[in-house]
């Protein structure tokens, strides 16, 4: 083959620096645009912060100068009933540790039944088994590696001696496989389990997670009345007794807009007290306009001043697009911020981008991990983009897949008798809404709802 070289025209889309950092601005939610801000102040000398959110400080009230007097008229008299209200600083730095020595962190699963173990009357071996299988626990309670993998030179009689050890502690049914095992044991423990508990935990567990009742009492021969009182015994136990330990730390949500009601008129209020104005150091400034200096150093200036600027124009666009973005949202779902989570309707990315006459993709980025703060409560920007259970768009119908999800919410919460899936079908059916029984029940189980047995 012979090569040659050759002309050739075509076009490429290529982002500039500065574009790529607007784009990934555009994403970042308040708390982590708040920790870009101070990256880019470390790295950037010719910005920096003109004005910072400050915390307001209530007004002291003075002590009247009667008490003054009052209070210098027994400072020094030998009455030990009087105690000065200025103590010293050795004091107030003594109280104020011996106040957060007070406050103490929960409990881990681990602590409490290390605690319990090191109670026990046991030789030094099992204690250290005990500890080991202890801290092999995972969050519910279960074991992380299997206790084979763990204790290969060791008598494995002990190991089950001191494992059953664990197991009887407070929680019962720690130290175990799983859920299943963790049933059985609680049961075990238990002197007032009904007859048969045993039996239909070893045997029957997935038609009884079912709820077919019937069929397990025919197998086993037993009465309603004795089917009734076992079920009602196992939905006492708790299949995961460790979470009641758990110590993982609560995820606070900052909104970045908040939308209310005032006059009968939408308000829409963005966070922007989060976010520090920023603005260009006007040391770097005048340092820019002087004539002289060296060709790197007027590079180095013009460079930050740019990256700067373009920097704060980044930030100022991620604002206002949020805002045009939650503008349209309100328009499209005014019924949802009057009536409620069940009042939403079908609404796609497709129907904002064509309203503010931008691309999909940046109110994708937009609405990602943001948070938007309501008369309903904290809802993400994701949470209002939902389709049709009719099919996808706005056009199709009325009710959207989210509304739907909230509608059968509010019906198992409002349930007299325990609904089973099909009762909230034929519910929704008579409200116009035409839902198959297995989409009910997979809706069900994405609000975390159990079934009507565990129920």
């Amino acid at each position: 083959m012979q090569q040659k070289a050759v002309l050739a025209q075509k076009q490429e889309l290529r982002l500039s620096p500065q574009l790529l950092q607007s784009i990934r601005l555009m994403a970042l939610p308040i708390q982590e645009l708040k920790e870009e801000i101070q990256l880019e102040i470390e790295r950037n000398p010719a910005l920096e912060i003109i004005e910072e959110q400050t915390e307001s400080v209530l007004p002291v009230e003075e002590t009247p100068r009667k008490n003054a007097e009052i209070e210098e008229y027994f400072e020094d008299a030998s009455d030990p009933g009087f105690t000065s209200s200025r103590a010293s600083d050795e004091d107030e730095d003594s109280r104020r540790r011996f106040i957060e020595g007070t406050i103490a962190r929960p409990e881990t699963l681990q602590e409490h039944l290390i605690w319990q173990l090191r109670l026990q009357p046991i030789p030094e071996e099992w204690r250290s088994i005990g500890e080991l299988l202890i801290q092999n626990l995972d969050g519910n309670g279960f074991h992380k590696e299997p206790t084979e993998t763990l204790f290969k030179d060791r008598d494995p009689e002990t190991i089950l001696k001191v494992k059953a050890l664990i197991q009887a502690l407070e929680p019962p049914g720690t130290c175990t496989a799983d859920y299943h095992e963790s049933l059985l044991i609680q049961t075990r423990l238990c002197a007032d389990a009904p007859e048969g508990t045993i039996e239909v935990l070893e045997k029957y567990l997935e038609p009884l997670e079912k709820g077919k009742f019937p069929e397990i009492a025919r197998k086993m021969k037993l009465t309603p009345e004795r089917m009734e009182r076992i079920t009602a015994f196992i939905k006492t136990l708790n299949p995961f007794p460790g979470r009641q330990y758990s110590t993982e730390a609560p995820t606070y949500v900052i909104p970045d807009v908040m939308v209310t009601i005032k006059e009968g008129e939408f308000v829409i209020i963005l966070n922007d007290e989060e976010i520090p104005v920023l603005g260009i150091n006007p040391f770097f400034r005048q340092l820019s306009d002087h004539k002289t200096g060296d060709k790197k150093t007027k590079e180095f200036l013009h460079s930050n001043i740019n990256g700067a600027k373009q920097f704060i124009q980044s930030i100022r666009q991620r604002n206002q697009t949020l805002l045009r973005v939650m503008r349209a949202i309100v328009e499209f779902q005014r019924s949802f911020f009057m009536r409620g989570p069940k009042a939403l309707v079908p609404l796609t990315l497709r129907d904002i981008a064509q309203e503010i006459g931008v691309h999909e993709t940046t109110v994708s980025r937009i609405a990602h991990s943001k948070y938007v703060q309501t008369d309903w409560g904290i809802f993400e920007l994701r949470y209002f983009f939902s389709n049709s259970i009719s099919g996808p768009g706005s056009g199709g119908s009325q009710y959207s897949k989210t509304g739907v999800k909230e509608l059968i919410r509010e019906i198992i919460e409002q349930e007299a008798r325990k609904l089973s899936d099909q009762d909230i079908t034929d519910l929704l059916e008579k409200r116009g809404i035409a839902l198959a029984r297995r989409t009910v029940a997979k809706y069900r189980k994405e609000l975390l709802i159990q079934s009507s047995f565990n129920r």
